[in-house]
């Protein structure tokens, strides 16, 4: 807990140029600079000074646009949603943001402005940079993302040195004596969030000092990279539209045959259920569907029975067609699935994944 915060803007830096040293810059600035503040640094300055621009043509058209998008497409590990002129992408840093963080604004019309390679190398290096000058300071280095949702922007920390980028309250207790399990507050976030207050979008203000807050001021605390989500833990890694589509292809791309293997879990008889409420007016006349059996060997935990009234050659295409729906189903309630041919119907086995 701190007695307080005093965030202070940082005037006067001027346009920054590649190869300009920002810690010169930024102490001639900011005499005032004292061991244990933090500064936030907004990463357009220090994209500037490391010469992270590329050049576009000047004038606004089709010769802009293509330009742009392939700077993006460089830019870009994944595509994670579009929505008409707005791409969310997932950068080669692995940050989730709108147009991969590249910028228009404040820069010259013929060049765009990339995010920096690896912002927590920045970080420790603008801070070794201070250290140099004398001053023990935390670096933080920031940029604008929106929110899912919720509507409006805020400032996060792209890289940071010399602060714990993360407060972990996982095993202290609240003034109730409840246990605190999953609290992990992300304070690099919330003092970029802070510093922008100050900063703005217009007014020229790329640095800001939180002063009040301990930083750690230690070389060997990690980087703001840690704050990002890996593939396993991420819940809303596409966007809902891109989420469906992904979902339709897993769905025609359903391992088939006895020569696929089940993972051999249990399967929840109420997850059948619901898997089969889901599509029972779209199978055909004539479809029945047995109820779910409980089952053991290679690798099925439980099996269903399809078949049909009509045996013809349209008939049992039909079934075949009914036979996917239903798989496509259980798929989408974590049930894997297998379909043998079985006496005229078709026979699904089932196993939990």
């Amino acid at each position: 807990m701190t007695d307080g915060l005093e965030i202070l803007p940082v005037r006067g830096i001027g346009d920054i140029g590649a190869g300009d040293d920002l810690a010169e810059l930024i102490t001639a600035a900011a005499p005032w600079l004292a061991d244990g503040d933090v500064l936030v640094v907004t990463s357009k300055i220090v994209s500037k000074a490391e010469g992270r621009l590329v050049e576009v043509p000047a004038a606004e058209g089709p010769e802009r646009d293509r330009a742009r998008a392939a700077v993006l497409e460089s830019e870009s590990a994944r595509v994670v949603a579009r929505r008409g002129p707005t791409t969310i992408v997932q950068t080669h840093h692995g940050f989730v943001m709108a147009a991969a963080g590249i910028d228009a604004s404040n820069v010259d019309p013929a060049h765009l402005v990339l995010l920096p390679a690896d912002p927590d190398a920045s970080a420790r290096r603008l801070r070794a940079d201070f250290q140099k000058r004398g001053l023990d300071v935390a670096v933080i280095i920031s940029d604008t993302m929106g929110r899912a949702w919720r509507n409006g922007l805020t400032d996060v920390a792209l890289g940071s040195a010399g602060i714990d980028p993360i407060r972990d309250h996982r095993g202290e207790k609240d003034p109730y004596g409840n246990q605190l399990e999953i609290t992990q507050t992300a304070v690099v976030d919330e003092l970029s969030a802070a510093a922008e207050l100050v900063k703005g979008k217009v007014d020229q203000v790329p640095v800001a000092v939180v002063r009040g807050y301990f930083a750690t001021a230690a070389d060997d605390t990690p980087g703001a990279s840690v704050l990002l989500r890996d593939a396993a833990s991420d819940m809303f890694s596409l966007g809902t539209a891109e989420a469906r589509a992904e979902g339709l292809r897993l769905a025609a791309q359903l391992p088939d045959g006895p020569l696929a293997a089940l993972p051999g879990l249990p399967v929840d008889l109420a997850a059948i259920e619901r898997a089969l409420d889901s599509v029972r007016e779209t199978l055909f006349r004539g479809t029945t569907v047995s109820p779910a059996e409980v089952v053991a060997g290679s690798g099925a935990t439980a099996a269903l029975n399809l078949s049909s009234s009509n045996i013809s050659p349209v008939g049992l295409l039909r079934l075949g067609a009914d036979a996917h729906r239903v798989r496509a189903a259980l798929a989408a309630e974590s049930i894997a699935t297998l379909s043998l041919p079985h006496q005229n119907s078709i026979r699904l086995e089932l196993s939990g994944t």
